[in-house]
């Protein structure tokens, strides 16, 4: 039996402002990727999310990013590798208070946004990454994009890496992502989502935006928590994961 996780990028809500259905998705995956106040997210927010993950047997993860909260860490920015060491070094050991406070421990850690995307390309940026995870622990498993030089970084640096594909995002030829500032990146119909979550994980398929098949080997699933009725698709997806004879569960983590 092919088995997957399905993971979310959840406790992006900051303040008063709310983003997403944490509370809706959370029964339906198995690993969630927390804001920690880079790009959303702040203390409160990172100490109830934890708190809702530990109750649902979720396993934790850092959602590490460029630090821009006005623009939710999806512009990129002029950053060194030094200084994406150093804040992923920080985002990764303030929600790891959290999780230590909360009787439980982090999982993984996986970059959010535009710096996912400039990881999956830059062999710096990833390298630095990679090396923050392994300063901090070495047993943390790192999530990038499948294929990616995020992975390739993670594996050099002697991580557990796992590989990612997207339920929801549109994929070109080269299987990097469709920005979000182009038409179509974001699948919106929940039929063409759940076809794609389920043709990724039992055939290592899916349909780029110009029709071309991109192939690749994903070990866990992102589907996200502020698309519309987040809570009902999650619910939807993973159950059609089941039937198609996908075991769904979060990656042991190293010793």
């Amino acid at each position: 039996m092919n088995q997957i996780d399905l993971n979310a990028d959840l406790g992006e809500s900051f303040g008063p402002w709310r983003m997403g259905d944490d509370a809706g998705v959370m029964p339906w995956i198995t690993s969630a990727n927390v804001a920690c106040g880079f790009h959303g997210g702040d203390p409160v927010i990172m100490r109830a999310t934890v708190a809702l993950c530990a109750r649902h047997g979720v396993a934790i993860g850092a959602h590490a990013s460029l630090p821009d909260l006005q623009g939710f860490g999806r512009r990129e920015m002029k950053v060194s590798p030094h200084e994406v060491y150093a804040q992923t070094l920080y985002q990764v050991g303030a929600l790891n208070a959290f999780a230590r406070a909360a009787g439980t421990r982090l999982h993984h850690v996986k970059p959010h946004g535009a710096l996912y995307n400039m990881a999956a390309r830059d062999h710096d940026l990833a390298e630095a990454i990679a090396r923050a995870v392994r300063d901090f622990d070495p047993s943390l498993i790192l999530v990038g994009l499948a294929g990616s030089a995020l992975v390739g970084a993670g594996r050099a640096s002697g991580l557990q890496v796992r590989s990612e594909g997207f339920c929801d995002r549109r994929y070109r030829a080269d299987g990097s992502l469709t920005p979000r500032s182009e038409p179509g990146a974001v699948l919106d119909d929940p039929d063409q989502a759940v076809a794609q979550a389920v043709s990724i994980a039992t055939r290592g398929e899916a349909v780029a935006g110009d029709g071309s098949t991109v192939s690749m080997q994903a070990d866990t699933l992102c589907v996200h928590g502020d698309r519309a009725n987040a809570g009902a698709f999650a619910e939807r997806l993973r159950r059609a994961l089941e039937f198609a004879g996908v075991r769904v569960a979060a990656s042991e983590r190293p010793a």
